[in-house]
């Protein structure tokens, strides 16, 4: 996303900010707000000023690029199908001349370019074309990620392995799949290279001090005793056959038709290790799966026992972390019945930010979303997630209080490779997406409380 697109979402997001203050203040109709209402106020108004500086920010750096643009033109050289623009920062050098930056080689819906094809003609006769493109486009990838400060690495390995392009990767999570909501809500970091295991060091017993009884006798001494925990690499790979006329003769672009579906299952998966990973046979342990964490018996059926089954929880992440937990992740049945709970006067127990949240035990955003949080619950950030299963013990599902920030995921860029080996004699090629990660959630398996039983099955 260039600076200009991120200003015009900034500026959206600042508009529901200031809807959302209006509507608290009309809902007071001159009166003193209330004490609820007054902390909602000072929360939106928050978030409304910090959105309103990042936007004078962007401006600022926009207005710089446009003043910096005509000079740069004038003194980069010239490159065959490369276009110096003013929305993205320098990208590359030559000299002492920058280039700031080039167009997109590959777009959606685009037959100009095709990936696909580009990755099949590289591995078919080595087209140099072919990888110019290809390698162009990494550049661009890894530089846009640099500017949205995002860890993933762009590094490739053999012949015919390449990077997504990033249209690719905004729809890693948005086709008609479940999508990755834990695996983005816990730490994300880039997957060390040439490694099969990530090693974490964790201390088994720590120090310790005492008083000290007089002067000039032995202060309390105590060794810190410590280990650590690992885990695995594990790899994700997919892969279509696909006819060579589809590839070369389609109107289709054969870019959204494989690559996209690939690239959104392999999400899937990703998010499917982070939740359920068995721990063996090649899996991650999952978050369900891990040992050691903290777990609540809920067999209510309302939402006035669900909201104590919470509160256990968040007691237990406390006393075992000492720290506090920062989201809770439902599966979509649970959040939706926890929509309709109601409390013994008829008021629902979760109401719309813009009602205001008097008596209410939690607050539902301005808009339901499956990618950010819903709204709040019990001071927990509340996540839908559609891959935690629903056919656990008498048909439950489970719902997580987590501090995501002790939870990890190392991942690869994904890669795509376009093979026609085997497929030669059949006039079809071979395509395939893979990704390598590593998820450890074990560092501080306490950080971690799960809610399952009989309540876990009741349903709207």
């Amino acid at each position: 996303m260039d600076k200009r697109s991120l200003i015009a979402d900034l500026r959206a997001r600042f508009d529901d900010e200031k809807h959302a203050l209006d509507g608290i203040l009309a809902r007071a109709k001159g009166n003193s707000l209330s004490t609820g209402q007054r902390s909602l106020f000072e929360q939106h108004e928050r978030e409304a000023t910090a959105l309103k500086e990042r936007i004078g920010e962007l401006e600022a750096q926009v207005c710089a690029d446009d003043a910096a643009a005509p000079m740069a033109a004038r003194y980069a050289p010239a490159a065959s199908g490369i276009t110096s623009t003013h929305e993205q920062r320098t990208s590359s050098v030559t000299g002492s001349a920058y280039i700031t930056s080039e167009p997109a080689i590959y777009k959606r819906d685009s037959k100009d370019y095709s990936f696909f094809i580009d990755a099949y003609a590289v591995s078919k006769n080595n087209s140099s074309e072919a990888r110019e493109r290809l390698a162009r486009n990494a550049r661009q990838v890894a530089d846009t990620r640099r500017q949205e400060g995002r860890a993933l690495s762009t590094t490739n390995g053999a012949a015919g392995e390449f990077v997504p392009p990033l249209w690719m990767e905004k729809d890693f999570a948005k086709l008609a799949r479940p999508r990755r909501v834990t695996a983005d809500v816990v730490q994300n970091a880039a997957l060390p290279p040439g490694t099969d295991v990530i090693n974490i060091p964790k201390v088994n017993t720590g120090t310790a001090t005492a008083l000290q009884g007089t002067q000039n006798t032995a202060i309390q001494q105590t060794d810190m005793t410590t280990t650590a925990i690992a885990s695995n690499v594990i790899t994700l790979a997919g892969g279509q056959v696909v006819s060579l006329q589809l590839a070369e003769q389609s109107p289709l672009n054969i870019d959204n038709v494989i690559l996209g579906d690939l690239a959104a299952d392999l999400a899937t998966q990703i998010d499917k290790q982070v939740l359920s990973g068995s721990g063996s046979g090649g899996n991650a342990t999952g978050i369900l799966t891990l040992s050691g964490t903290g777990s609540v018996s809920f067999t209510g059926t309302d939402g006035k026992a669900f909201q104590q089954a919470v509160l256990k929880a968040i007691g237990q992440v406390f006393a075992s972390r000492f720290e506090a937990p920062d989201v809770l992740i439902l599966a979509p049945r649970r959040a939706v019945w926890l929509m309709g709970q109601q409390d013994t006067t008829g008021r629902p127990l979760l109401v719309p930010a813009e009602n205001g949240p008097t008596n209410a035990a939690g607050v539902l955003g301005p808009k339901l979303a499956t990618e950010g949080p819903i709204g709040r619950f019990c001071g927990l950030d509340v996540y839908i997630d559609s891959n935690i299963p629903t056919n656990l013990g008498a048909g439950e599902d489970r719902a997580i209080v987590m501090r995501s920030a002790d939870v990890f995921l190392w991942e690869s860029t994904p890669k795509f490779e376009v093979l026609p080996q085997t497929y030669a004699q059949n006039l079809s090629l071979f395509a395939r997406a893979y990704e390598y990660l590593s998820f450890q959630a074990a560092r501080y398996p306490g950080a971690i409380s799960i809610l399952s039983g009989t309540g876990m099955s009741t349903t709207l």
